[in-house]
């Protein structure tokens, strides 16, 4: 590998070239640097140009070779020495009989076994491989940072559709955190340890790691396939990729909105749908469940002037009903769609910016029903503002979240009473499902946008692209 910004040896193939040079060259280059470095020639051999001592250096052999290259910008990078998939890729293979597989490896069928080598100091940026790793020094020195796979949000991997899909993106020793903000936190993830000759570490597979050499070090890695890669069915490739991206965008959404402390059984959160016959919707049932302004307590009371005091702010009242039925009727049409975009596109507020999500938020779940409930028998009118047009992504994941909540708490009867009255608020019963279940999909569609970003480097996801 030849780098001209070495010591730094980036992974993205942009940023280094592979250069032809004999190995005796290279071990020439290698001896000589060393040898000036204790003679004190004063040369320096990581800045500026070589002129006469890079024809001492045999450089002048390689003329395919950049001018005045300096020892420090050539690396040895993965050499093959055994490669069980590819047998062109192995250049060194004659060495094959001068390296001991470890015993610790037992009998693993490995991958492959590379050489590095380095004349000067260099690091080599920081990446993660797919294969368990043995990282044997034979001599020098290396210091390996390390990071576990869960840490990825923090440095910033490279797209996946691009061909350096296993590096991360930032430059960590002088990181731009303008352009990435979490890099600041990515030390506090890391694990240091320092090789010298005759050590080895294991490097777990998907780990990322950043490896800083001395002058002059050797090593000798092994790279072989871990048991789930290997175990794993080619046919449930795609089940397990649903699965690992459901689990991250779980994760997300718990970072943007903490789950609460209820535990659910089903896992699942619903907007609440009355089974029709469990009981009688009767006049007399309604009257005895009708609960009075001033009966509320201190807080379910606050929160209900709260809601309604965010919905008369913000909707026109006198036009409302006008706008209810057309939203209504429309809700599955492409204008209706196209507000969901421009919703999404806004990106998502924090819970403490959002005003309605952080009312719904603060009620405790048993008070939930007074509150909705009186809403819906006193302003039936602002609950359809409020579910119909104030409801933000969050606030319906919010919503939703506080009804498997509130679900937990009351019986069967009084839970299909409850939302049976509340969806008779509205209109068009259907159109106030559809609100909430769209909006709640919004905010799961933009942790999806988050972990496709902090996880694989994609970045330009649109609300178009959503189903």
């Amino acid at each position: 590998m030849f780098s001209r910004v070495a010591p730094v040896f980036y992974g993205d193939i942009r940023s280094h070239d592979r250069v032809p040079l004999q190995f005796s060259e290279f071990i020439r280059i290698c001896k000589q640097h060393k040898s000036m470095k204790e003679g004190g020639s004063g040369v320096d051999m990581n800045s500026g140009s070589l002129d006469h001592d890079s024809m001492a250096l045999g450089l002048e052999h390689s003329p395919l070779m950049p001018e005045d290259v300096l020892p420090g910008q050539v690396y040895l990078a993965q050499v093959g020495i055994l490669n069980a998939e590819k047998e062109e890729k192995v250049q060194l293979k004659i060495l094959r009989q001068d390296v001991s597989t470890p015993k610790i490896l037992g009998t693993k069928s490995l991958s492959s076994i590379n050489f590095w080598m380095n004349a000067a100091e260099a690091r080599s940026s920081t990446h993660y491989d797919p294969h368990h790793n043995l990282l044997c020094i034979v001599a020098g020195r290396k210091k390996v940072i390390l990071w576990p796979p869960s840490a990825s949000p923090m440095l910033y991997p490279m797209p996946i559709y691009g061909e350096a899909s296993n590096h991360s993106s930032v430059a960590l020793e002088n990181p731009n955190l303008s352009k990435y903000p979490r890099a600041k936190h990515s030390m506090e993830h890391s694990q240091e340890v320092t090789l010298d000759c005759g050590d080895a570490l294991f490097i777990p597979e998907g780990w990322f790691h950043q490896v800083d050499s001395d002058d002059l070090t050797i090593a000798v890695n092994f790279w072989w396939q871990s048991n789930i890669m290997s175990n794993m069915s080619e046919h449930m490739d795609s089940y397990y990729l649903r699965r690992i991206i459901r689990r991250l965008i779980d994760r997300e959404m718990n970072l943007i909105l903490p789950k609460p402390l209820t535990e659910h059984g089903s896992g699942q959160s619903h907007i609440g749908q009355a089974d029709k016959g469990s009981s009688k919707n009767s006049a007399e049932g309604r009257e005895q469940q009708r609960t009075l302004l001033h009966e509320l307590d201190p807080y379910s009371l606050q929160a209900l002037h709260e809601l309604i005091s965010l919905v008369h702010d913000h909707v026109n009242v006198a036009d409302l009903s006008q706008t209810v039925q057309s939203t209504s009727s429309s809700c599955h049409e492409p204008d209706s769609e196209n507000n969901n975009h421009k919703i999404l596109e806004a990106e998502l507020s924090c819970l403490e910016d959002d005003r309605v999500a952080h009312v719904l938020w603060t009620l405790e779940a048993s008070r939930l029903p007074d509150v909705l409930l009186a809403m819906a028998r006193h302003f039936p009118r602002t609950l359809e503002g409020l579910i119909l047009h104030m409801l933000s992504p969050i606030a319906a994941e919010v919503l939703t979240q506080k009804f498997d909540e509130m679900d937990q708490q009351i019986g069967e009867e009084d839970r299909n009473k409850f939302y049976r009255e509340f969806y008779s608020a509205f209109d068009d019963q259907f159109a106030a499902m559809d609100a909430i279940l769209n909006r709640k999909e919004l905010f799961a569609f933009q942790a999806f946008k988050n972990v496709m970003d902090k996880y694989l480097g994609v970045n330009n996801i649109s609300s178009s692209s959503r189903p």
